[in-house]
């Protein structure tokens, strides 16, 4: 039997340099031409508006911008159109992400007295607005939204503006209505692609109404819509996004106890999301990583959308390593959206792992539960974002400030402190303005 694309690596072989050059990600990710295109499209939104906007989707998504009106009759079409199982799987799924993003709400601090008389704290407040992108293209990712709108919502975002590129009849998937249902959208815009993102960044008028220029930009993407959302952050003035959240990776860390089918599933399930998804394998047993790419290749030849995974593939790595501790070092380096862990004593390794988007401990705990229904957003960051930043929470869609009160009493204490350390600095004025404090 032909073995998969799987790239084989001992990671005791390499030196810096070439650990480095193991994890790259795909070349695709970054090339110069989506970087040009990128600039093009954001260059003529901002110049032409909504006319560019409509152009662009004519040209790339074969459909004008479209609103869908989350309408009762608009629900009840959809929940039509599908079987009652899968309605009540959505609802379900939509619950569980609701309730998790409740529970996990931050509240404001209670003040804190540093020095008698000045107490501090820290409040949260929601965003005004957010722009949702929900990836389509070849698979409605409905689920997206439930993990982009509900966490919004719970947060209390004034205005969420969701936008996903039309199906190939220039329509919508009934679940992705209902999802905007549950998530108590209003509406959904039809429009993909770094064109989405330009008009979510600076507010278009189009035929169908007006999408305004959005806070903050929110939700993964092909590498253009990565892109866009890069460039738009850049620009003055231009919104915050939430992470750079491009194709999907996985890596798998895996024993000798592993069981070969459940690891190549799961290793498959991010492959066949698209052609630039990178999936990765790990593990101290060079017998278990050749069972498993053996299980891969046995899989992927019955997958409907085998061809999309093959070449997902070919960006694939297996990492033979000495023992746990260059496991973690392995997922510490790379930096993976998702992270599964199937070993048989799992919780030493999640301790020293300090860069996943999503850790998912054990065979049952299998990537696709957190994919679509176990409560936490499967919206992470990916090429290394890890590293620093989280996924989305119900806090991505907040900010914090702080609350200083200040009695007369402990204004004298402390501004003198502050005035010396004002003048330290050359700043006078600061100095006077705490001088003034102290005299009372």
């Amino acid at each position: 039997m032909t073995e998969t694309a799987f790239k084989r690596i001992d990671w005791s072989s390499l030196d810096a340099a070439g650990k480095k050059a193991a994890l790259a990600r795909p070349a695709q990710r970054t090339a110069g031409d989506v970087t040009e295109v990128v600039r093009t499209i954001l260059n003529d939104v901002r110049e032409r508006g909504g006319a560019a906007v409509t152009e662009w989707c004519l040209k790339l998504d074969k459909a004008p911008p479209r609103r869908i009106a989350i309408t009762p009759g608009a629900v009840a079409e959809a929940r039509n159109a599908m079987p009652p199982a899968d309605v009540r799987a959505l609802r379900m799924a939509a619950d569980n992400v609701r309730v998790f993003h409740q529970a996990t709400k931050p509240e404001d601090t209670p003040f804190v007295e540093t020095t008698p008389g000045v107490r501090s704290k820290l409040a949260w407040r929601r965003i005004a607005s957010a722009g949702l992108y929900i990836p389509g293209g070849t698979a409605p990712l409905f689920s997206s939204l439930l993990m982009l709108a509900i966490p919004a919502g719970v947060a209390g975002v004034g205005q969420r503006v969701a936008v996903t590129p039309p199906d190939k009849d220039g329509g919508v998937h009934p679940a992705m209505i209902l999802a905007a249902a549950e998530a108590g959208l209003d509406a959904i815009w039809l429009m993909g692609g770094a064109q989405a993102i330009a008009a979510l960044t600076f507010g278009v008028e189009l035929d169908d109404g007006t999408i305004p220029a959005c806070d903050k930009l929110f939700g993964p993407g092909n590498a253009y819509v990565a892109e866009a959302k890069k460039q738009a952050s850049a620009l003055p003035g231009g919104p915050a996004v939430d992470m750079p959240a491009g194709p999907s990776e996985l890596m798998v860390i895996v024993d000798r106890d592993a069981a070969p089918e459940i690891a190549a599933a799961d290793l498959l399930s991010q492959a066949e999301h698209d052609a630039d998804a990178q999936v990765l394998l790990v593990s101290t047993s060079r017998a278990t990583i050749d069972y498993i790419l053996t299980e891969v290749e046995v899989q992927v030849a019955t997958l409907p959308r085998e061809a999309i995974a093959r070449a997902s593939l070919k960006e694939a790595r297996a990492i033979l390593v000495r023992d746990l501790d260059a496991a973690a070092e392995v997922a510490n380096l790379y930096g993976p959206e998702h992270l599964a862990i199937q070993i048989d004593d799992p919780e030493p390794l999640v301790d020293a792992i300090n860069a996943a988007g999503a850790v998912f401990v054990g065979r049952f705990a299998a990537e696709t539960l957190g994919d679509y229904a176990a409560g936490p957003s499967h919206v992470l960051p990916t090429d290394g974002g890890a590293r620093t930043l989280g996924g989305v929470t119900t806090a991505s869609f907040m900010t914090t400030m702080s609350v200083q009160l200040v009695t007369e009493a402990g204004a004298r204490g402390l501004a003198p402190i502050a005035a010396r350390l004002a003048r330290m600095e050359g700043l006078e004025a600061h100095a006077r303005a705490a001088d003034l404090r102290a005299e009372g």
